[in-house]
């Protein structure tokens, strides 16, 4: 049965929206399984450029179905705005389901995340609210889509919920939450998704056993997962493929393809070790103008080094990835010189090939290969694997041998037509 799921492999910002608006093409069903609004994926297409932060990036695809799973958790201002945008393009958006069981994140969310950040000892959210919704999940006070539905039951989850936030508040010493204003503005969002938000079960259950094409949509990056990401570094949830059924509403068998998307180079927003990490040098500024790294979500600019395969092989690992997309390499055009990371050494002078947990990852040296470059604008212009200069095909082919991943795709700029398949073995 034909499930794919497409994941960051690095620490979020690969690409992945421009992988799944071109994979969409052939899917009958697109899942975001997990995350909020707290990091884009960019497609770009013939309807303009989106930068898409809840709607699966297959919604552009008129015969595929899109939900935002059960793994999700949702600002509802946020999706309004950009169906809103989708819509003025002339999508047609009415495939777009709600899962509802999916989390809520409330406006006292995105209020205690920005009082959390500005301590001592911030992780470098976008401050979306998504820790303190997904925290509320975890802790059983959390409100979920299909609460929206039902007036009864919305108040007397809303209640105990609002009085466990004013307990926060109060302790930054501010007003607190009303909770019957809370109330009326949870109304209006249900007034507005109620032809949206729905049991997902029999949808995917129906697709799966119908084999039709499912693809699952992740955000971030295994880098930043909850669990074997850089804690306490990470997002608030699993971006892992591992996470990617339950999310979704599948049973863990049904993954039979699990691409991860990559990055020619290394790029992180947010606070934590990221050994490649070039600071403000001018491989990092070059990186930085070329490539647009700056957040699709909040605009701020991204850390910038050499591509690591340590952590790319841990993360293959982890997602079990039986395919990989290089994207941006274009970006790469006219260096003279390109490094690619293989190993870290330990304060201590030891040598290592795998990623140590987040103390001892702040103090790794990164090992470097040197790699020649290849001429500006090269890779930009191809059209196909042999299109490529000998260089690039020689530092994509390095990449393939350290990861042990077959490239399925190598993207050298934003639009459709510019992804080619990769390397014919």
């Amino acid at each position: 049965m034909p499930v794919t799921a497409v994941v960051g492999a690095q620490w979020g910002d690969e690409g992945k929206g421009r992988v799944v608006d071109a994979l969409a093409e052939k899917m009958d069903l697109v899942i975001r399984f997990q995350g909020g609004d707290n990091a884009g994926h960019t497609v770009v297409n013939h309807y303009g450029t989106f930068k898409l932060h809840l709607v699966p990036s297959g919604i552009f695809t008129s015969t595929a179905q899109c939900l935002i799973g059960t793994g999700c958790v949702v600002y509802p201002p946020a999706l309004f705005e950009e169906l809103a945008a989708i819509e003025a393009a002339g999508v047609d958006t009415s495939r777009l389901y709600v899962s509802d069981r999916a989390q809520i994140v409330m406006p006292y969310h995105r209020q205690l995340d920005s009082l959390h950040e500005s301590g001592g000892a911030a992780l470098g959210t976008t401050k979306r609210g998504i820790g303190p919704a997904y925290s509320d999940k975890s802790a059983r006070r959390g409100l979920r889509m299909g609460d929206l539905l039902r007036p009864d039951w919305l108040q007397s989850r809303l209640t105990k919920a609002v009085e466990h936030a004013n307990i926060e508040l109060k302790y930054y010493d501010q007003k607190p939450i009303d909770v019957q204003e809370m109330l009326e503005v949870c109304q209006a969002w249900g007034e507005k998704l109620q032809d949206r938000i729905i049991n997902p079960l029999p949808m995917v259950r129906q697709a799966y056993e119908q084999n039709a094409n499912i693809l699952l949509e992740g955000q971030l990056a295994a880098m930043r997962d909850l669990d074997w990401g850089t804690y306490p570094y990470v997002t608030s949830s699993n971006p892992t493929a591992t996470f990617a059924p339950v999310g979704a509403g599948l049973p863990p068998q049904a993954l039979t393809q699990v691409i991860g998307v990559v990055k020619a180079y290394t790029t992180a927003v947010g606070a934590g070790p990221v050994p490649t990490d070039q600071g403000d040098n001018d491989t990092a500024e070059r990186l930085r103008e070329k490539g647009g790294e700056y957040g699709a979500t909040t605009g701020r600019p991204r850390r910038c080094g050499w591509l690591d395969t340590v952590n790319l092989n841990y993360v293959a690992y982890l997602n079990g990835f039986t395919d990989i997309v290089i994207t941006k390499l274009d970006v790469l055009d006219g260096m003279p010189e390109l490094k690619i990371c293989t190993g870290y050494r330990l304060a201590d002078g030891t040598l290592i090939d795998y990623v140590p947990d987040t103390p001892i990852y702040e103090t790794v040296e990164p090992i470097y290969e040197s790699w020649p470059g290849w001429p500006d604008n090269a890779a930009r212009t191809a059209k196909s694997w042999s299109d490529l200069p000998a260089a690039a095909q020689n530092y994509l082919t390095r990449i393939q041998e350290l990861v042990g991943v077959p490239i399925k795709f190598v993207s050298v700029g934003p639009e459709r037509e510019a992804m080619f398949e990769g390397k014919i073995n």
